[in-house]
């Protein structure tokens, strides 16, 4: 049975489905569909990412009439992005009733799927969204609107062709590639980049001695032993409290900070003015607003520090910066900057991401010529901040652009629909406040850029309309039986 299946659905199902009948959906499409190229179908469109940001993607660009197009996903089914997979809070952070991808429809939203399933008095003592239920709903969301994700479709290579198309490379060459006019990459938080991890880990055994946040870990196996979690973020804290529940002798958390970050400085302005607003203020203003507030730190949220500090074998260092960290025998003996040292039997890395297009093996033959805000700006010396420098410089379509004119023009047909856009377009590609605001902007852009680049096509559709409105039959010419008038 799947989702769609349960009984309780049934009446939001009909509802949504009245409701985009209401709305006209899908339209017809309007771009001129190409002939196979190579003996391959071209399509307008190819989403990379079959998760949240993917989902919204697809619907977007469905409801402008842009209906030629795939949507692919490396992961199996039900494990797209990090909701059932490496995330690892209880709880969404988000508030429960943010509008998150319902596109502008009310029975969309995650309160009418919860409320059919659930009930109205659920819904009102609901505090948060469990983090496994979110991915339930995406599921719905896929099942309800018929999005037809490819999975275990990996594309690791984005090659541009003579003719203007782009050739998806799938899985290094062993499937056969897919041809494309424009691409989406809707890849998430780690969509242009990888994970962050330190240089003091370098020579040790991943996955015996340490691990990324984001890595498989065999959380059971550390039941008994000594663990410590660098860093007090969000993903530190929930791996921390993960490895508690498991049994963990003890956990330490190591923070470089002399005290605990307390406040979310980014909610202090949290409007649909900063949305809207962000991408046209200059760039100087958005490097100032996301310098300090990547520099303050979002803190973990409340319930998930709790989670943690609940347990009596749960410690917080702070200033407590990595000097060095080495495997001797079977334990990690860890330094730091303050002459401390920790001896213990695992390490996990909490320590985020990285945005940067170099890191990405998909871009490789030019990704050196994708502009950056490194390229396009010099901070002032109070806020030079390397990590954002590394960002894209993106145009208001969410495409890439090029470092130095002329180099990679096919630049303009991939866009960057992910965290990566954060810094050009604000937080409108992969959080889930803005995240409908976002791929309604980038369905615009791509429409847009459809239409010019078909231009002469619609032209001469334009000319060689002919279906007429009226048959004569609806009008009598008051002139027609006058004598004709002789000119002189």
């Amino acid at each position: 049975m799947t989702i769609l299946d349960d009984p309780r659905l049934a009446e939001l199902n009909a509802r949504v489905k009245q409701d985009l009948d209401y709305l006209n959906y899908p339209p017809a499409n309007w771009s001129p569909a190409l002939s196979e190229v190579d003996g391959k179908p071209v399509s307008d469109v190819v989403i990379i990412g079959g998760g949240m940001c993917g989902l919204v993607a697809w619907f977007a660009l469905n409801r402008v009439g842009i209906r030629n197009l795939r949507i692919v996903d490396r992961a199996a089914r039900g494990k797209e992005g990090p909701w059932k997979t490496y995330a690892r809070m209880e709880t969404l952070r988000s508030p429960k009733n943010l509008l998150g991808p319902a596109h502008g429809m009310a029975s969309l939203t995650f309160r009418a799927w919860y409320t059919a399933l659930y009930g109205v008095s659920a819904w009102e003592e609901l505090f948060r969204i469990p983090r496994p239920m979110w991915m339930d709903y995406l599921d719905w969301y896929r099942e309800v609107l018929s999005i037809p994700v490819e999975n275990g479709t990996h594309v690791t290579r984005i090659v541009p062709r003579e003719d203007g198309l782009l050739e998806l490379e799938i899985a290094g060459g062993a499937d056969p590639s897919i041809l494309t006019r424009k691409l989406v990459m809707a890849t998430g938080r780690d969509g242009l980049g990888a994970a962050d991890i330190p240089d003091f880990v370098r020579g040790m055994q991943r996955h015996k001695s340490w691990a990324h946040s984001s890595d498989e870990i065999d959380f059971e196996a550390l039941k008994g032993k000594r663990v410590v979690v660098i860093g007090v973020g969000a993903s530190a804290v929930d791996n921390a409290a993960e490895a508690l529940e498991n049994g963990a002798g003890e956990v330490r958390l190591l923070a470089r900070r002399k005290k605990m970050p307390t406040i979310n400085k980014l909610m202090g302005i949290g409007s649909y003015g900063v949305t809207a607003g962000f991408p046209e203020i200059s760039p100087e203003w958005r490097w100032r607003i996301m310098d300090y507030s990547t520099k303050q730190q979002t803190p973990a949220p409340h319930n998930s520090t709790l989670r943690v500090s609940r347990h009596p074998n749960a410690y917080f260092h702070f200033d407590c910066g990595i000097q060095s960290m080495r495997e001797e025998g079977s334990e990690v003996i860890i330094t730091t900057m303050n002459g401390r040292v920790f001896r213990t039997d695992f390490v996990i890395l909490g320590t985020g991401f990285t945005v940067d297009p170099l890191a990405r093996s998909e871009l490789s033959p030019y990704r050196d010529k994708i502009a950056c805000w490194e390229d396009r700006i010099t901070p002032p010396p109070g806020e030079k901040n390397p990590s954002l420098g590394r960002f894209p410089w993106l145009d208001d379509d969410f495409s890439f652009t090029e470092k130095e004119p002329g180099m990679a023009p096919w630049l303009k047909d991939i866009h960057c629909f992910n965290y990566g856009a954060t810094m050009s377009l604000g937080k409108v590609s992969g959080d889930i406040p803005a995240i409908s605001e976002g791929a309604a902007w980038l369905a615009r852009g791509v429409a847009a850029r459809l239409f010019i680049r078909d231009i002469d096509h619609h032209w001469q559709a334009l000319l060689d309309y002919e279906k007429p409105e009226l048959d004569g039959s609806e009008w009598v010419d008051a002139d027609a039986d006058l004598p004709e008038q002789k000119t002189a």
